[in-house]
């Protein structure tokens, strides 16, 4: 007997039919024996439905609390699911009890909307599924200390089941989706893509950071520190399919680097439409500019990835980096009122019509002129590269928006993404 954590995504729980289905499927897993905790999201669309009733009442935001109101309402989305699932499973004989996180509790930070997770207690899930029940908890949220309910932020789901299934020290977690694995892109931008059985942990890592939507970055965040083994499979084959052939479907995210994938100079191309960039024009060259400018904007909990500083002329130099598009209009305001005028700087740019296009493998650690190619292949397509941002497995560069499907296609084919791994 095996504790499983499954989690199913809005897709897959995005009618009362599919949550049947879902069901079928929990029912099966348990009644093979295994012990099984459920983490589903909230049905599909019914989170941007909820949060949209908010921005009709008030369309700009205003203060902390409304950002704790918003989680409030959020965070019910998933309890309706929580609850629908758990009614079809008594539906089919199968005992079942659905826990909001703060019943559980997930304890988490007070940060609304992007809530990290500090600790779960195990005692009630533990209890549940030792009295032979399927426990369904809630993801994407949690309760801080002062007994708020709280959200981890889009995709926080995924990231709560792989929380959960270190907290439980589970055998497995079984990411349920509506896709069957991980690609070596996205196919619908690139049809020849072609799914992975096996992944390593640091290509899904970089994969889920540089855009790849499949996982979200924090859970693999926690794969990696509690070894958690993490399968991406589809919720959308039949519900009674043998459990065998379904735990060695879709794709693993593996802590084992074998033979196999150290063939793969480059496993996989991620991009990411939802980035913009901020320049701060005219500051002075001298140290603690960065940490002014970047401060200021970590301080208001918005996340920064690619960096760029140009040349100093005449002692004045110019500082770019990217941040969410979501972010854009409150980081370029807070630069503009307080930033910018402390430091003297000529102006502050926020540029929305970017994207991030980035290639990732580990066996670009053992070989040389991995990027030069990426960018031969790029200048032959005439696109230009407005940043650069590189590590030991992957290389991501800035480029017109316009551009990134042209960009993706180009590198599937030119680093033979379409054919099988070498043996």
């Amino acid at each position: 007997m095996a504790l499983i954590v499954q989690k199913y995504g809005g897709t897959s729980m995005g009618s009362t039919e599919r949550i049947a289905s879902v069901a079928q499927r929990v029912a099966k897993w348990a009644r093979a024996g295994h012990q099984v905790v459920v983490v589903p999201s909230a049905m599909s669309g019914e989170t941007n439905r909820l949060l949209g009733l908010a921005k009709e009442l008030a369309p700009a935001k205003l203060t902390p609390d409304y950002y704790r109101e918003l989680d409030m309402i959020a965070a019910t989305g998933e309890q309706v699911s929580v609850g629908l699932l758990a009614i079809a499973l008594h539906a089919l004989g199968q005992p079942a009890v659905s826990l909001a996180g703060w019943q559980v509790p997930i304890r988490t930070t007070d940060a609304y909307t992007k809530a990290r997770i500090e600790q779960i207690d195990d005692g009630k899930v533990r209890a549940a599924l030792n009295a032979g029940k399927v426990v369904i908890i809630t993801g994407f949220q949690g309760v801080d200390a002062a007994g708020n309910v709280t959200t981890l932020g889009r995709g926080g789901s995924d990231t709560s089941a792989v929380a959960v299934a270190a907290a439980l020290g589970a055998d497995e977690c079984l990411i349920f989706t509506d896709v069957d694995g991980i690609y070596t892109t996205d196919p619908r931008v690139v049809p020849e893509a072609r799914r992975m059985g096996a992944i390593s942990f640091e290509e899904m890592l970089e994969m889920a950071s540089l855009g790849s939507k499949v996982l979200q970055i924090r859970s693999v965040e926690f794969a990696g520190k509690y070894r958690v083994p993490v399968r991406v499979l589809s919720s959308f084959t039949p519900p009674d399919i043998d459990i065998d052939i379904e735990d060695r479907s879709g794709t693993l995210i593996t802590f084992e680097e074998d033979e196999q994938m150290e063939h793969a100079v480059v496993s996989g191309i991620a991009f990411s439409r939802d980035e913009a960039k901020i320049s701060v024009l005219g500051v002075p060259d001298k140290p603690g500019i960065a940490y002014q400018i970047l401060g200021a904007v970590a301080d208001a909990n918005i996340e920064v990835d690619v960096i760029i500083q140009n040349v100093s002329k005449d002692g004045k130099t110019d500082l770019s980096f990217t941040v969410p598009q979501a972010d854009l209009a409150r980081a370029v305001d807070l630069l503009k009122e307080k930033v910018a005028p402390a430091l003297g700087a000529a102006d502050v740019l926020g540029d929305p019509r970017i994207c991030k296009v980035s290639i990732v493998g580990i066996g670009m650690r053992s070989h040389v002129g991995v990027a030069a190619q990426m960018f031969r292949v790029l200048s032959e397509e005439g696109i230009n590269i407005q940043m650069i941002s590189t590590s030991e497995i992957k290389t991501s560069v800035v480029i017109d928006e316009k551009y990134m499907e042209l960009a993706v296609r180009a590198l599937h084919r030119a680093f033979d993404l379409d054919q099988p791994p070498s043996a």
